[in-house]
Formats: C-alpha cells, structure tokens, sequence
C-alpha cells in the first residue's frame, strides 16, 4: 500500500511539474451591477473559462458595496460605474480603487423620465423633479436638463455641478436628490426623474423609447469600465477579461441586446 502511495504521489508531482497546478485556473471575483454589466460578464464567461480564467460575479443593486468590497479584498474587481463617480467615491471614502488599464468598455446614455408628462415642455412651474444623489449622477442629471435648454448652469463643463450651480431656473423647478437605485420607484410621485440607465432597464424602460431626454453617446465622459485594486489591476487574469471585453463578439452583444439603450465605447 505505501509502494502505491508513494507511485501516485510522483506521479501527481510529475502532472504538475510538466503541466503547472492541477487548479491552475485563475479566479476573479467581480462585483456588477444586474443589467448590463452582469449579462455582459455572463456572456464572456464561457470564453474566460477557456482561457484558465474562474469569473465569479456577484450582483449588487447600489453604487458603494462594490467600490468598498474591492478596497477591502472581499472582491477583486467590479464593472458598474463611471470616472467621474470613482474619482468622486475615491475622495470622499478614501479609497484606492483604480481602472484597470485597457480602455472603456461601454456608455449608457443617461435620460430623463416621467409618467406625468410626455414632453418637457409641458413641465409645470415649480414641478418635482428627481436627481441622484451623489454628487457625479446629480451633475450629470443637471447638465442633461441644461442641455435641453431646462435650466441653466453656473459652467456646463463641471462634472460635479450641484443643485446650487444653477443660476437661471425658469419653471422654478423643484429639486429631491434620491439614491440612485431608488429613482425608478419614485416615477409615480415625481414630475420627472433622470435615472441611470441600468436602473432603467431594471425597471423595463426603454431609453429609446420612454426618455423624454437622452444623452448622446458620442465623447461621453461617463463610459464604464472595470475597476480593481493597484495591487491586481495589471495581473494576468485581469488583462484577459479587459481583453474579452473588448471583443468584437462582445460589441455585437451589445448592440444586438440593448439596441442603443447600452453603447459600445471601443
């Protein structure tokens, strides 16, 4: 018995001298959130595997437990959010969450909701309208509805203007700052809310169709990307699933599921 013990155990070392590890593949545990950065891991999946690469996604419906998760090595990486929001997140919580290098991968057009008008020109005076809560969504909110022609902001080109920037606000609009994740809810209750476009295909909207604004997608600022720690942004396995994000058979994903609601950004 122990001549056989010993026969199986060089012939283990022998597999994993020539062949590396018997558990070679490598994991990445990655926040996301539902729609479309998690059916856009789940795509990809089948191609990491084949590459030696275990994608463990973990779905989050708010904009912090993924920044915090990675900064506390919970998770390695996650796919949700914009620069201006981390640049933002990184500051105020201090952390040191970092985009891995590789490019962008996708832009969600913002818009502009509501179940009470059908064109903002019928906005009443002094109407409720909704904006997320952190400082980066909240600005972009505004500059959409200063882009429209709704208000006025103290310099368009700040990607962190506040309720307080608007200098000229002819309707007397009425601002409430709600979590993000929240704002599809409040549709009912409010005159007009802007919402993140993965909230809104969470809640069945079409961009395309329901938003009475609509960024461009063109030059957006506001592209997606997948963000991780200094310390694993550059390892292997990250560069192989920036790599299979940046697949033509990811981009005719996109634009074959989302039909412009979600943009490729390579």
């Amino acid at each position: 018995m122990d001549k056989i013990k010993r026969a199986l155990s060089v012939a283990m070392l022998s597999v994993i001298g020539f062949g590396g590890s018997l558990h070679a593949q490598e994991v990445i545990r990655i926040a996301a959130s539902p729609v479309p950065h998690a059916e856009i891991l789940e795509f990809i999946r089948p191609a990491l595997k084949a590459q030696g690469v275990d994608l463990q996604v973990k779905v989050y419906t708010d904009y912090v437990q993924p920044n915090l998760a990675v900064e506390d090595k919970q998770l390695d990486a996650n796919f949700f959010q914009t620069r201006p929001y981390l640049d933002t997140f990184n500051k105020e919580r201090k952390t040191h969450v970092v985009q891995v290098p590789g490019g962008d991968v996708h832009i969600e057009p913002f818009g502009a909701y509501s179940s009470k008008v059908k064109k903002i020109a019928d906005l009443k005076e002094g109407a409720t309208v909704a904006i997320p809560a952190d400082v980066s969504n909240g600005s972009r909110a505004l500059a959409l509805l200063a882009q429209a022609g709704v208000i006025q902001l103290k310099d368009p080109k700040n990607l962190l203007s506040t309720a307080r920037d608007v200098v000229s606000n002819p309707k007397k609009l009425k601002f409430r700052e709600i979590e993000s994740a929240q704002l599809p809810r409040l549709l009912p209750d409010v005159d007009l809310a802007l919402i993140n476009t993965n909230y809104a295909l969470e809640a069945k909207l079409d961009p395309g169709k329901d938003a009475l604004l609509l960024e461009k997608g063109a030059d957006s600022p506001y592209a997606n990307f997948i963000a991780a720690r200094a310390d694993n942004a550059n390892s292997p396995a990250m560069k192989k699933l920036v790599a299979a994000l940046h697949s033509p058979e990811v981009k005719k994903f996109i634009q074959d599921k989302y039909k412009g609601a979600v943009i490729p950004a390579f």
